[in-house]
């Protein structure tokens, strides 16, 4: 029986040099446009990802657009989930076309939300004075979702966009989408675009492909969640804030 492993990139299997371990023996995997790097692997990690290279086929499932993936240093030869579930590409890297053409016609109907929100957002911080990176991010010619950074990662000032102007909106105009926060990362996002939705998609083209099949789904933040629990079995890295939602309280 072939096994799959579902995993999330940033802070499930690599970090940014700002939330590593002075003391962990790093090595870069991820890099930026200009080709400083920007993520790194502690040994710890760089065990799991020998431990799970040998018995699982490893299929990214990420918040990262195909560029971004592309400037992973990580062998990654099959399926591969981008965008937040937007896109899935193909063991050849072109993107899946049934999944493409339904997407399509989703993020048309989100796009006017998507324009909304970020305008409702723009106008907020700019009152308040906030130096907030605003975009709407977009991959392969589709909107995706709205991105939102305080430039200096004053999560004070995130957690006031949060609560004045993105909750207030989600309450009234945008209940056709929810909100993605985890440090000073916050996305507006359509329902519609999700992981779980990709990975439920996908699981059922490798059981045609290959018949009965074992997944594992990884990650670290809330919004994982939902498409781990569409894999047969989770794996919460310590210390993240799924983790701490989740077994915290035990």
């Amino acid at each position: 029986m072939k096994k799959f492993l579902f995993v999330d990139l940033d802070d499930t299997l690599f970090h940014s040099l700002a939330k590593c371990d002075p003391a962990d023996v790093l090595q870069p995997i991820a890099f930026l446009k200009d080709g400083s790097a920007n993520s790194y692997t502690n040994a710890r990690q760089r065990a799991f990802l020998d431990l799970v290279g040998e018995g699982m086929t490893l299929i990214p499932t990420t918040a990262r657009d195909r560029d971004a993936l592309a400037r992973v240093d990580y062998p990654f030869a099959h399926y591969r989930i981008i965008d937040f579930g937007g896109i899935i590409l193909a063991p050849d890297g072109t993107p899946d076309r049934v999944w493409l053409a339904r997407m399509g016609d989703d993020m048309a109907t989100a796009l006017p939300g998507l324009r909304q929100v970020r305008a409702v957002i723009e106008d907020y911080a700019q009152r308040a004075g906030f130096p907030a990176r605003i975009r709407l991010v977009e991959d392969l010619g589709l909107p995706f979702y709205v991105n939102v950074k305080d430039a200096d990662k004053d999560l004070a000032r995130l957690d006031a966009i949060e609560r004045e102007a993105v909750e207030p909106w989600l309450a009234t105009a945008g209940q056709d989408f929810c909100l993605h926060r985890n440090g000073n990362n916050l996305a507006v996002l359509p329902k519609r675009l999700n992981k779980a939705r990709a990975v439920d998609y996908l699981q059922a083209r490798l059981r045609d492909e290959h018949g009965p099949i074992m997944t594992f789904g990884m990650g670290d933040s809330r919004s994982d969640a939902r498409f781990m629990a569409a894999c047969d079995y989770a794996i919460i890295p310590r210390g993240t804030q799924l983790s701490a939602l989740a077994l915290g309280a035990l």
